[in-house]
């Protein structure tokens, strides 16, 4: 249960309220937008709380217990400062969402409704749709090891160790030609082995799509031409000349982390884990059930 600041309580409590909400979004960059349902702009806690921004928010739901609850923010893309671009780069992509009640007559008494980040972003003629969810839809995601046969850890992270940065997994390519807005023939990349970066991320470094990244899903010769497709479309034209910096993938196999990283000691999976035949196999004859390892 909320418990509000006393001048708010007594505000709340009288006979006329002069209430809105007000949203502050910290984009993971650091920056920091505000906005708000009234018709002027508020400002509060070194914050400037856009008005006339066209942005509305659909009904919280919240229940008892460990569900995540929802809420949905949607507005017109007429803030300077909430383009279609951005929105399309990913830049608002798990933006840290904050929602007050504010009595506009004295933004100092407010109170924090609830806090969350951007899930899902929607654009669609001219406008936008973000999720908000909400802290518990961190127990959603999946905490811990597993035990399997394939590596777990991220390509490149501190658990896997691997320099992304290396001359031999890192390589910037550049656009020939576009089939549409996956499919991409590039140059300066003919070095690399087939599939070398499948797996693996392409950053637009220049064009209408700079700062735009994706997976890569295919790597690979066509006519002649080297060719990589993404998985993620890119949301503008792509054009001759667009810089692409292109990242090294990895399958998670344990021959992989062998023989193209050379990190074997670093390898998070259990490649000599017994599979589902042997464990639900049992003793017969002829079979060598000696006691001796499993593996050789």
């Amino acid at each position: 249960m909320k418990t509000l600041p006393e001048g708010l309580a007594a505000h709340v409590a009288g006979e006329a309220t002069t209430l809105c909400q007000c949203w502050r979004v910290t984009l993971a960059d650091g920056t920091v937008l505000g906005f708000t349902d009234h018709d002027r702009d508020l400002s509060f806690e070194g914050t400037l709380f856009e008005a006339a921004s066209g942005l509305s928010a659909s009904e919280a739901t919240a229940a008892e217990g460990f569900s995540t609850g929802g809420l949905e923010v949607a507005g017109a893309l007429s803030s300077d400062r909430v383009s279609e671009t951005d929105i399309a780069k990913g830049r608002f992509d798990h933006a840290r969402v904050e929602v007050f009640a504010v009595n506009w007559q004295e933004p100092a008494e407010r109170v924090l409704v609830s806090a969350g980040h951007i899930g899902e972003v929607v654009r669609e003629d001219g406008a936008f749709r973000a999720e908000i969810r909400g802290p518990l839809a961190a127990l959603d995601e999946p905490r811990g090891r597993s035990f399997r046969a394939a590596c777990d850890a991220d390509l490149g992270d501190i658990r896997c160790g691997v320099d992304l940065t290396a001359a031999a997994f890192a390589a910037s390519a550049t656009v020939v030609s576009a089939s549409d807005a996956r499919l991409i023939a590039v140059s300066g990349i003919d070095g690399f082995a087939g599939g070398w970066f499948e797996r693996g991320r392409a950053v637009f470094a220049s064009g209408a799509n700079a700062g735009f990244s994706s997976a890569v899903k295919t790597q690979r010769v066509i006519e002649g031409v080297m060719t990589i497709e993404l998985w993620t479309a890119a949301p503008f034209a792509i054009a001759a000349g667009d810089a692409i910096a292109l990242t090294a993938g990895c399958d998670k196999r344990f021959a992989t982390c062998r023989d193209k990283f050379a990190n074997t000691l670093n390898f998070r999976g259990f490649p000599h884990m017994p599979g589902n035949d042997f464990s639900l196999g049992y003793a017969r004859s002829g079979s060598h059930n000696d006691g001796s390892p499993v593996v050789s």
